[in-house]
């Protein structure tokens, strides 16, 4: 599998080792074709470069090197909509992880990271997040061609009057 610098899959390339054992492998790449494509693949110039504007965190109270990319999301809007979330988040295979860390910045945020940046990016555009730059809050220019998530079919819509 080859990933670009913001964590987008670009290709699956599929080997087989064993092809001179079975007619049917005959036309398949061996791991060494498949690796030397994939290297290729990668090193174009397009795919090194991460997304203008979105950096990882750096560091922090609760920084793991595995996670560098951490968005913020106000603790009001998790309690409201957090079926929304949890339900959006597993349809699109959106790992999201809470840290655990709370900051206290014009209300209070809860914090999530990510290893992959397109993911931290889809979970900031959907959510209204905020992007984390250290411990301070960052706002980045959305991507024109950002990907949009699947959407929830037949999810209920919220009635402000049921809440009664």
């Amino acid at each position: 599998m080859v990933r670009d610098a913001n964590g987008v899959t670009l290709a699956w390339l599929y080997c087989r080792d064993d092809a001179q054992r079975y007619s049917f492998g005959v036309s398949k790449l061996s791991s060494d074709e498949a690796r030397r494509i994939g290297t290729a693949i990668a090193r174009i110039p397009e795919f090194l470069m991460p997304r203008q504007g979105f950096y990882p965190r750096g560091g922090g109270p609760r920084l793991r090197p595995d996670r560098p990319y951490h968005v913020a999301l106000e603790d009001r809007y998790i309690r409201e909509h957090w079926d929304e979330i949890y339900a959006l988040c597993k349809l699109n295979s959106l790992p999201f992880n809470a840290t655990g860390e709370v900051i206290k910045n014009d209300g209070v945020w809860r914090v999530y990271e990510f290893t992959w940046q397109m993911d931290a990016i889809l979970f900031w555009d959907r959510f209204q997040g905020r992007w984390l730059r250290g411990t301070e809050f960052h706002y980045p220019e959305r991507p024109e061609n950002l990907p949009m998530l699947k959407p929830l079919e037949h999810w209920p819509k919220s009635n402000p009057r049921n809440l009664r």
